[in-house]
């Protein structure tokens, strides 16, 4: 059974030029960056200094596997990039909503 599984996974980025394998572990393998990211900023805007380097290093590991997706798939149907494009307007939404809350409660702390 997991050998059909895996049969259907690669036989899904073989259709697309894309290994699922690879996405997966671009996409795991970007969280503890996106999250390191994501505290460097919050220090800097705590300190009052300028936070667009950790919003840029933040931003490419949020979107690095669908770089990946963009650079090597072939033939993606539309559906797909649209379905991305509002998981990562979302994200990015839900992300600068959490990051100014935690700025905002790191100042009243002081």
């Amino acid at each position: 059974m997991l050998e059909a599984i895996n049969d259907w996974i690669l036989g899904l980025g073989a259709d697309y030029g894309v290994n699922p394998y690879i996405f997966a572990a671009i996409y795991v393998g970007a969280i503890p960056f996106f999250l390191a990211s994501i505290t460097w900023l919050v220090k800097r805007a705590r300190a009052h200094r300028s936070t667009v380097v950790p919003t840029l290093c933040a931003g490419f590991c949020f979107v690095s596997a669908y770089i990946y997706l963009a650079i090597a798939g072939e033939n993606i149907p539309l559906w797909v990039w649209i379905f991305l494009g509002v998981l990562v307007v979302y994200g990015a939404w839900s992300t600068i909503r959490d990051t100014r809350r935690k700025i905002a409660a790191a100042k009243a702390e002081n």
